[in-house]
């Protein structure tokens, strides 16, 4: 149970989660290292990328717990779940909500993340355990949202996932959410191999949050 509230702490204390999708798991790894050195210890290996759960644990062992706070993205089932855990997974990130999957994550203790676009989703997420919404896709709602989210359920804990940028980074962790998740925004610079630029990315994103949580 310390665990899991300290990974929860560890992520809402540096307010960005690093999505990770690539096509093989040597990129994974070079994207989630220039994320770490750009301050961004939360990487979401996601399971559409190949061998997702050996990248997990290939980070794991080139990382300290210090350093480090992996966790699996795209997790469509509780099956897919356990596989990412045994791996090595500190958290689980879904595009939906999946009761049997929850239901795992509590059983173990590890933080569960749910996809949810409705007030009603959410209720129910909730309900069945979740300890944080991810609102997803963000790109469909956008920072304005949160606050009509947060009047009749002031209680929930979101992370928009998608539509999060650095222009409009501040607004969303201004209106109430507890962190954001961001891919390609964050992690373009991959594209070309231009690793640095990740970094780049990753420190301007994390300055963006705090500036947030300052105002």
């Amino acid at each position: 149970m310390i665990e899991k509230i300290e990974t929860l702490r560890k992520i809402t204390e540096v307010g960005v989660v690093a999505v990770v999708r690539a096509e093989n798991s040597e990129t994974a790894e070079k994207i989630s290292k220039a994320c770490i050195e750009g301050g961004i210890p939360a990487i979401e290996v996601t399971f559409t990328v190949p061998g997702a759960d050996k990248v997990i644990t290939s980070l794991k062992e080139k990382f300290s717990e210090d350093e480090l706070i992996v966790g699996a993205g795209t997790v469509l089932d509780s099956e897919t779940a356990r596989v990412a855990i045994l791996a090595g997974a500190k958290y689980i990130v879904s595009p939906g909500f999946d009761l049997e999957t929850v239901k795992l994550c509590n059983r173990y203790q590890v933080p569960y993340m749910a996809g949810c676009m409705t007030i009603t989703e959410m209720i129910r997420a909730l309900e069945a355990g979740t300890d944080v919404i991810k609102l997803f896709p963000g790109s469909a709602f956008g920072p304005k949202i949160v606050k009509d989210i947060k009047a009749p359920l002031p209680q929930v804990p979101i992370m928009p996932t998608g539509g999060v940028n650095l222009e409009n980074v501040g607004d969303w962790i201004k209106n109430g959410c507890i962190a954001v998740g961001v891919g390609g925004k964050l992690t373009g610079g991959a594209k070309t191999g231009n690793y640095d630029e990740v970094t780049k990315t990753a420190k301007l994103f994390v300055e963006k949050v705090r500036e947030a949580r300052n105002q």
